[in-house]
Formats: structure tokens, C-alpha cells, sequence
């Protein structure tokens, strides 16, 4: 085990240097569109938690089916978002399959192995001919984009959440770590926070003006996605031509054939919390409203995360692409040391903040109750948690998809397991262990990997062993 990798030069966390800054410059601004939505969600369940614990523990419910549904059916979109076309001839290029990205990386940089190249360490769109980036805001999914291909292209997304999730893919995937200004795609990204704002706003004024209740919280929610994906759809189609949607266009074939793998790693990260809400809504409308509010909160802090693992990612697949794997090694080591501060800062932030403010999302003594029990579980994980998401980062950008969705499907069969045997056996407190194993299994994962320096991390073997 080359476990010794994961505290190189510790000391340099926090250092101000050239890979810290430009660690910064793409993790903030991803993390501030990231994490606009779970905001908006968490207040979403803070107004809903006033109405009682059963309107809440229904909405579990519903959003727990909504996710699992939505998560998996808009993931064809973003994988066929990978589809170029080709400069001379104009004809489609079909993305490589999941396991030849990172050979393709690497002829790519045998290409660039000429280049004058002043300073290695800064990234230009020169540079990196393939850049790889994943959202697990929105599910582990992978996108890739060639900076040089310029022309535009065109399929039409298919729902409101395919238009934010089209361009979640493009503008995070198109985005150059020096470009942190109005030009900058992830600039446009942040705007969903006028949407997410249209919601907080509606909330009250639905649900208790207009007395509208859970369906007020429901027309307020959609309205602000409608908004969003107005703006969304505006700003894609200064990027790209949208052509009419048709069954050929939509290409499932390709699909199926080179996002599999991806495919199988969506459904098994999302199967688990599924399952998990499920088992919770069996013990009872107050179990489950509590376990709604612990689970939002969780998620929400948790995914703060994922700005470090879109820097992570994007750094570590210039970095491999143009065989600096010194960098990559920095880069890897670095992002995952700093999730695993973020998340001991995130555990006292959440617990302290859930254990005084629970009487925001209700006021039911027995709910409160069950969120007492609860926030050892929501603040106790959240290192693990951090850990966990950016490790996918790390491994995408790695070029890793297809150790990433074997292991996670492997997490998975062990996860849902514990969530079945210990919902029967310790109830709401037997779910949340369940779900800690799923997440500490999901960091074991990313650890045997990189720390064995097996796939695409074998170079960590020549360099640290002797």
C-alpha cells in the first residue's frame, strides 16, 4: 500500500501557491453553483416542516422517487452531450469507450510532446487537449470536451431538468481554470441562483398566503426550474444550434454502447438513498420526516464537497494528458487533503447548527426527537463524505470509469444489504449506520485504488517505492 501519498507535503494545504490558486479559482465558483440548488432545497424543507410531520415524511417521499427517476433518465443526455463533430469532415465523432480515455490521453499528449510549454504547472486551452469533469450534485456523471473544437453542435435537451443538467455538462466541462470571469461558462452557472432565489420567495407566499400547502411548495419549486431553464436554454443557444428533437438525433445506441458502465454507477449510487428513504417511510410519517430533514442536511453540506472534486478532476486530466504526473500526484493529494479538512469543519458547523436550529424544519417534540438521534450520524460522516465525493473526482479525473463503476456497483450489493438487515433490526439509528457503511465504503474504494497505485495510478509506484 502507497498510503504514505495521501499525506504528501500535508504541510502545504493551505499554502498560497500556483496549485493551490488555481485549485480556488475553479472549486469556488463550481461550489457556489453546486450547492445553490440543495440550498434552495434545504429552506424548501424548512417551510414544509412547518405544515407537520406528516406533509414532510410525504415529501420524502415523493422527492426520493423524483431523484432516483430523474437522476438516471437525463444521464443519455449528458453522455451523448460527449458527441463532437468532426472539423473537416463534419461528421459525428463517437466518444472512446469509458476504458480507452486514458490511452486516448496520452496519445493526445505524445502529440503536444513539442510544445514550448513556459510554465507547466498553468493550464491553457492550448494545453489540455481533454478535459474531464463529474458533478455528484448531479449523480457521478462524466462529461469530456476538445477546448480546440469550436463548432457548434446541436441536440435538443428533453425536460427542465435535462436543459440544467445539458448545461451543467457544457459549461462546467468548457471551463479553463484561468478564466474565473464574465466570459467564463461557470459564471452563467451561478445565475441558477436566480431561479433558486424565485423559490424561496414563492415558498412562503404559496404555501401559507395562498395556503396552498405541500402543492404550494410543489408549483414553487417547479416555477423556479421553468425560470432556470429559460435562462439555461438562453445561454445555450448562443453556444450551440438546437435542432428539433428525433429518436436518430437522440443516438441511444452510442449510449448504451460507451456509457454502460457510467449507466450501472449512476443506479447503484442512487439506489442506496432510495432504499434508505424507503426503509425510513415504513417506520412512520414522524421517523420519516425526520429522517427527510437529516437526509437534506446531509446531502446538502456533504456536496459542498464537489467544487474541490471538479478542480481535482479537471487539474489531475491536463496533468495525466500532458504526462506531468508529478502535478497529478499534487493535485490528487492536495484536493483530498483539503476535503477532508472541509469536512471535519463541515461536522462541527452541521452538528452545532442541526442540534440548536432543528426547531427551524419542525416543531413536533417526537420529530425532534428522532433529529437528536440522528445528528451524530449527519455531522459524524461528513469528513467521509467529503473524502468520498472527491475521490470521484480524482478517480474521473484519472480517466478511472471503469474501476469507479465496478466498485461502486460492489458498494452498492454491500450497501443495500446493511440498509435491509439493519433498518429491520436498529431501525431509524440501523438506516443511518447502513448509510455511513455505504459512504465509508465508497472512500474505501478511492483508497485501495490510488493507494495500491493499480490502474491508471501505476505511476505512483515508480516514483514512491523504491
Amino acid at each position: 500500500m502507497l498510503l504514505s501519498v495521501f499525506f504528501r507535503d500535508a504541510r502545504l494545504v493551505f499554502k498560497k501557491d500556483e496549485l493551490g490558486s488555481e485549485i480556488i479559482r475553479i472549486a469556488l465558483p463550481a461550489a457556489m453553483a453546486f450547492a445553490a440548488d440543495p440550498v434552495a432545497s434545504l429552506i424548501d424543507t424548512a417551510f414544509i416542516g412547518r405544515l407537520g410531520p406528516v406533509e414532510i415524511a410525504a415529501v420524502g417521499v415523493a422527492i426520493a422517487i423524483f431523484n432516483q427517476a430523474s437522476k438516471v433518465t437525463i444521464f443519455p443526455l449528458r453522455r451523448l452531450g460527449d458527441l463532437k463533430k468532426d472539423a473537416k469532415s463534419g461528421e459525428a465523432k463517437e466518444p472512446l469507450p469509458d476504458d480507452e480515455m486514458l490511452d486516448n490521453m496520452e496519445k493526445v499528449s505524445d502529440t503536444n510532446s513539442g510544445k514550448n510549454i513556459e510554465n507547466k504547472d498553468s493550464v491553457s486551452e492550448d494545453d489540455c487537449k481533454t478535459i474531464t469533469i463529474s458533478s455528484s450534485t448531479h449523480t457521478d456523471s462524466t462529461k469530456s470536451v476538445n477546448p480546440e473544437t469550436k463548432e457548434r453542435e446541436a441536440t435538443f435537451p428533453l425536460s427542465v431538468d435535462s436543459i440544467d443538467c445539458w448545461w451543467d455538462s457544457w459549461s462546467t466541462a468548457s471551463y479553463i481554470p484561468h478564466n474565473w470571469g464574465k466570459t467564463s461558462p461557470a459564471y452563467y452557472g451561478c445565475e441558477i441562483f436566480i431561479g433558486d432565489l424565485t423559490n424561496i420567495i414563492l415558498d412562503p407566499i404559496f404555501i401559507f398566503v395562498c395556503r396552498w400547502g405541500v402543492s404550494g411548495a410543489a408549483i414553487a419549486h417547479v416555477l423556479s426550474q421553468y425560470l432556470i431553464s429559460v435562462i439555461l436554454l438562453w445561454r445555450l443557444m448562443k453556444k450551440v444550434d438546437l435542432l428539433p428533437p428525433s429518436v436518430r438525433d437522440l443516438q441511444f445506441s452510442r449510449f448504451l454502447k460507451n456509457g454502460f458502465l457510467l449507466l450501472a454507477r449512476v443506479i447503484a449510487a442512487t439506489i442506496c438513498v432510495t432504499l434508505a428513504a424507503s426503509r425510513a417511510a415504513r417506520l412512520g410519517s414522524t421517523a420519516m420526516a425526520a429522517f427527510q430533514i437529516c437526509l437534506q442536511v446531509w446531502l446538502t453540506s456533504s456536496l459542498l464537497a464537489d467544487g474541490l472534486a471538479v478542480a481535482g478532476q479537471a487539474i489531475i486530466a491536463c496533468a495525466i494528458a500532458d504526462k506531468d504526473y508529478q502535478k497529478a500526484t499534487a493535485a490528487a493529494t492536495r484536493v483530498l487533503q483539503m476535503s477532508f479538512i472541509l469536512g471535519l469543519g463541515l461536522a462541527v458547523v452541521v452538528g452545532l447548527g442541526l442540534h440548536f436550529g432543528d426547531i427551524i424544519f419542525s416543531k413536533d417534540l417526537n420529530v425532534l426527537h428522532f433529529i437528536a438521534i440522528g445528528i451524530p450520524f449527519v455531522a459524524g460522516t461528513q469528513p467521509i463524505n467529503a473524502i468520498a465525493f472527491v475521490f470521484d473526482g480524482v478517480n474521473f479525473g484519472a480517466s478511472d470509469f471503469a474501476y469507479s463503476s465496478y466498485s461502486m456497483v460492489l458498494v452498492a450489493v454491500a450497501s443495500i444489504a446493511a440498509i435491509v438487515v439493519l433498518s429491520k433490526t436498529g431501525g431509524f439509528v440501523g438506516i443511518w449506520v447502513a448509510l455511513t457503511i455505504f459512504m465509508g465504503l465508497r472512500t474505501f474504494a478511492g483508497v485501495l485504488r490510488m493507494g495500491t497505485g493499480t490502474g491508471p495510478w501505476r505511476f505512483l509506484r515508480g516514483r514512491l517505492l523504491p
